[in-house]
């Protein structure tokens, strides 16, 4: 066991305590069953598949420390605690959230945010303040689009338009892990009279669900888009999301006039170029790469493999831009939108051995990405022989209850210039340390 990897946590006597909550030494990386391949058939076959492929000399590292953050969830605590952990923050002495300043290592690092900021709660706004303060502070900054992020923003973009079989089904799609975004904005403006100029509640109810002939139409308007699988997916979500939207609205207080009412304010916030938070999804990028580390919010599929090798970040991520603002159906269901979505389910649109030898042809070793939640910390896992460090490990305290974990969530996964990958989470006994080498030197 080590010390000596740990980053440097300079939390203060008046807070909570960051570091008595975090693993006090490192240890050698543990690989768990589960996270290899099927046709590995143990562990030795997952160890040697994990470092034998690349030795060492072959890996390509950052100039500079990332921190890598995500699946925050609205828990502006569990994020300030996860800077406080990565060695890039410290809390000011005035205590309160969003009252931090960068350290030394915070001045020479790149924050990378995994995306999924926001949904479940308990603090969607104070996080997003929290992030921009991040910003303010003049730290390096990537923020990676996340599917609960995403799905708002469409949500409020499927309002503006013509609705259409493409579109109808977006707005409840976000589902009741939205609701809590929903009743902080009504709550934060108790000064508004928030029914002034609504329309009654039947037509609320038909400008933000879908009609009932709807699940007749989807499969027809996706017929080549999704697969089969896709569409009996999408329509056993949709069913499920649009009978109960209403009433997880009314278990928080809010009827369907008054969410039709928010969502419009929340279009103001986060669409309009004066509103607080518009510069959130203007930030947001699909990928980010540094050295051989692609980061992302969920994973690949052979058509973003190779458009990757070929076309190069910077295309991408550009034509990631434009597509959110034209067709939001072609755009939720294609290949760049199964990079913040997919879990390599079926129904998923599929990574095989061809992408894998695209996106290691050109350079990248291993995917860091959140979306698969954990509870003990960020896991090694090989996808098609490709490595992914899985570092969504469950932040935010809604979860935490329903997963069993206590308190609140704390940690980041560090990817060091000395050629080694920290995995630290409240959560495992030990900060985890990857460092690719040779299984054995002498070979």
């Amino acid at each position: 066991m080590s010390r000596t990897l740990l980053p440097t946590i300079k939390d203060l006597p008046s807070h909570a305590g960051i570091r008595s909550t975090l693993p006090p030494a490192s240890c050698v990386w543990p690989l768990e069953k589960g996270s290899a391949d099927s046709r590995l058939r143990d562990d030795e076959m997952l160890q040697q598949a994990l470092i034998d492929p690349y030795p060492a000399d072959d890996w390509r590292w950052p100039k500079r420390p990332v921190i890598f953050i995500s699946d925050t969830h609205a828990d502006a605590e569990a994020f300030e605690a996860s800077l406080v952990a990565s060695g890039g923050v410290q809390l000011n002495d005035t205590p309160g959230q969003g009252r931090f300043k960068l350290t030394k290592q915070g001045k020479k690092a790149e924050f990378i945010i995994g995306g999924d900021c926001l949904d479940k709660g308990p603090s969607n706004l104070q996080m997003l303040r929290s992030l921009k303060r991040l910003y303010d502070l003049g730290a390096r900054v990537t923020l990676l689009a996340g599917n609960h992020d995403l799905r708002l923003m469409m949500g409020l973009l499927a309002m503006q338009q013509k609705r259409h079989t493409g579109n109808e089904h977006l707005f409840a799609r976000m589902g009741k892990k939205v609701i809590p975004l929903f009743r902080e904005v009504f709550d934060s403006w108790p000064e508004r009279n928030w029914l002034k100029g609504v329309p009654d509640a039947d037509t609320c109810r038909s400008l933000l669900l879908p009609a009932d002939d709807w699940f007749e139409r989807f499969p027809a308007h996706a017929e080549g888009i999704l697969t089969e699988a896709g569409v009996a997916r999408e329509l056993k979500k949709m069913r499920s999301k649009a009978s109960s939207f209403e009433r997880h609205c009314l278990n928080a207080g809010m009827d369907i006039r008054t969410v039709y009412a928010v969502a419009q304010h929340c279009q103001r916030l986060f669409l309009h170029p004066k509103g607080e938070f518009y510069w959130f999804f203007k930030k947001m990028q699909l990928v980010r790469r540094t050295g051989s580390f692609l980061f992302l919010h969920a994973g690949l599929d052979d058509v973003m493999s190779r458009d990757i090798a070929e076309r190069g970040l910077k295309k991408v991520n550009k034509r990631f831009r434009k597509a959110l603002h034209k067709d939001l159906f072609s755009f939720y269901y294609s290949s760049l939108a199964n990079t913040f979505r997919t879990k390599y389910r079926a129904a998923d649109l599929p990574l095989s051995d061809a992408g894998v030898q695209q996106i290691h042809g050109c350079g990248v070793r291993a995917l860091v990405h959140g979306h698969i939640n954990r509870t003990r910390g960020q896991r090694l896992a090989l996808r098609q022989g490709l490595l992914h460090v899985e570092a969504d490990i469950t932040l935010d305290r809604n979860s935490r209850r329903q997963e069993g974990l206590r308190g609140v969530g704390c940690g980041a996964t560090i990817i060091d210039p000395g050629r080694h990958i920290i995995g630290i989470s409240n959560d495992y006994p030990f900060a985890k340390v990857f460092r690719p080498a040779p299984l054995n030197p002498a070979r």
